[in-house]
């Protein structure tokens, strides 16, 4: 089954990934411990994390 969050397109500048990994760090945070939204955020910093390395492998120089 898919979550709702993996049809999104992620940007594919730095900067505005790493507010959207911000904001789902909050998310998750904030959320009940064990609770379906602590896991959907998990899920989400793991997306937006790979999409971040993918970015910075792209980069002239790498950034990794």
């Amino acid at each position: 089954m898919a979550r709702k969050s993996d049809s999104v397109a992620l940007p594919d500048d730095r900067q505005s990934l790493l507010a959207l990994h911000r904001e789902a760090r909050r998310r998750r945070e904030t959320a009940p411990l064990g609770s379906h939204q602590r896991s959907e955020a998990a899920f989400e910093l793991e997306r937006i994390e790979v999409h971040i390395a993918r970015v910075e492998r792209a980069m002239n120089p790498p950034l990794v």
